[in-house]
């Protein structure tokens, strides 16, 4: 089979809910392999049921742990034998109360799965990535280009955006590619509420088809994807 009819495969970080199961569900029923990463095993699950069979994989994955992620990829491309593309889009949000009154535990659950994480996935995904001239998505933000009063949120994802920009200066010349994915409000799980003018987790997953569906002569750079504003 040649590489450009082969079954491609790609890694998914944080896959259990929002925008990770979009996309999953998605790139699955257009006939990737997809492997399912969360710690929501019971729910990655129920997303690999809705898939075509034998084209998910369901890993327990913890992106704070090394060793686990480093033994979920290993996992992963024994099962495809190849990994194509990551989708680093594990996250969490913050607690209120700014820089002033904001719980210290929550920033540190934000830098160590936002930042921490992030770069831990990919130090895993590289060598699988580096071997197929493949592709790494990060999920950034808008909130990684502005500036959100009292928003250690903000924070992180600033430092998103910046390691996927760093990261595609790495592997320059190496035949890979780096697309970042910056979101506006996305209405997920992050919110206890709905938000009827936000973004729905499939218009990002479209974006990453999109972006990982291109030649290998093309890289999508960056997309700023946000919801249309209805009022003036």
């Amino acid at each position: 089979m040649s590489d450009q009819n082969k079954t491609q495969t790609i890694f998914i970080t944080g896959a259990s809910s929002g925008i990770g199961k979009a996309t999953a569900i998605r790139l699955g029923n257009e006939g990737w392999n997809v492997a399912l990463a969360a710690r929501s095993v019971d729910e990655l699950e129920k997303i690999a049921s809705e898939l075509p069979e034998g084209k998910s994989l369901v890993l327990d994955c913890d992106v704070t742990n090394s060793a686990q992620v480093e033994k979920c990829f290993e996992i992963a491309n024994d099962t495809f034998g190849q990994i194509d593309a990551v989708f680093a889009n594990a996250g969490t949000g913050g607690k209120p109360g700014g820089f002033s009154e904001a719980p210290q535990d929550s920033w540190q659950a934000i830098v160590d799965i936002n930042i921490m994480g992030l770069a831990k996935t990919i130090q895993a995904a590289l060598p699988y990535i580096k071997k197929a001239e493949g592709h790494v998505v990060v999920t950034g933000s808008v909130a990684g280009r502005r500036y959100l009063d009292g928003s250690m949120y903000s924070v992180s994802k600033h430092a998103a955006n910046a390691l996927a920009y760093n990261l595609r200066g790495e592997l320059k010349g190496s035949g890979c590619r780096v697309t970042l994915i910056e979101p506006g409000m996305v209405d997920t799980a992050f919110f206890d509420d709905e938000k009827p003018d936000a973004l729905r987790p499939d218009d990002i997953a479209r974006a990453v088809t999109y972006a990982v569906s291109q030649p290998k002569t093309v890289e999508v750079g960056d997309m700023l994807i946000l919801p249309v504003t209805k009022d003036a």
